[in-house]
């Protein structure tokens, strides 16, 4: 699955590195075993842009098995719900890439519970294109998921530093927080406010690009 395009790039991917590993920023704990609660429910949150682009930067892929990487993002717990987030293609863009994008998300809504949320895109002024819409939506859903007691574990695949305060929100819930990203993309203030930091570097990518 590509997740935002249909271009097939590919590149050298990245095995993992076992075990836990300490970094000076925040003092951080990196995903191990040894830090798994091994019942703890796990909700998924996926901001689809910022793991599109590090894949693009880190890997030189964007096309996975994203069955198998929720899978290890999961480190054998079990799942209340992965929620993918992205904005749609405009209709400036080139026609072959929104249907890529389209059949990606097909996709992503055929794997068991997996669900797709959508944002939008804005055009500025000056021509260029934001998302808006997507950090909203994982705050709002994030919240209202644990005021619910839907799950035990936030486990936020995102490495944007706007995040801190739906973290330590969740936190004062009684949730716990992990970030996934990867280690050159992900802000040192999230890091700071997470439990546990699983860096995206570390997964068996050789199981999870093709």
């Amino acid at each position: 699955m590509d997740q935002n395009d249909n271009s097939g790039r590919s590149g050298r991917p990245r095995g993992k590195n076992d075990g836990a590993r300490s970094d000076s920023t925040g003092g951080r704990r990196f995903g191990s075993a040894r830090n798994v609660v091994p019942n703890e429910r796990v909700a998924i949150f996926i901001d689809g842009s910022n793991l599109y682009n590090g894949m693009r930067e880190n890997l030189r892929s964007t096309r996975i098995n994203f069955a198998e990487l929720i899978n290890q993002l999961l480190r054998e717990r079990p799942v209340h719900r992965t929620y993918y987030y992205n904005a749609p293609l405009t209709d400036d863009y080139d026609e072959e890439l929104r249907e890529g994008q389209q059949r990606f998300f097909e996709s992503l809504r055929r794997i068991p519970y997996v669900t797709v949320r959508f944002g939008r895109l804005h055009r500025r002024a000056d021509g260029s294109l934001v998302e808006k819409g997507i950090d909203v939506a994982i705050a709002v859903e994030a919240l209202s998921l644990a005021f619910q007691d839907a799950y035990d574990t936030a486990l936020i695949v995102s490495g944007d530093g706007d995040y801190v305060e739906l973290v330590e929100t969740l936190k004062r819930y009684g949730k716990h927080v992990e970030c996934a990203m990867f280690r050159n993309q992900s802000a040192g203030i999230l890091l700071e406010h997470v439990d546990v930091f699983q860096n995206l570097d570390e997964l068996d990518w050789t199981r999870i690009l093709f």
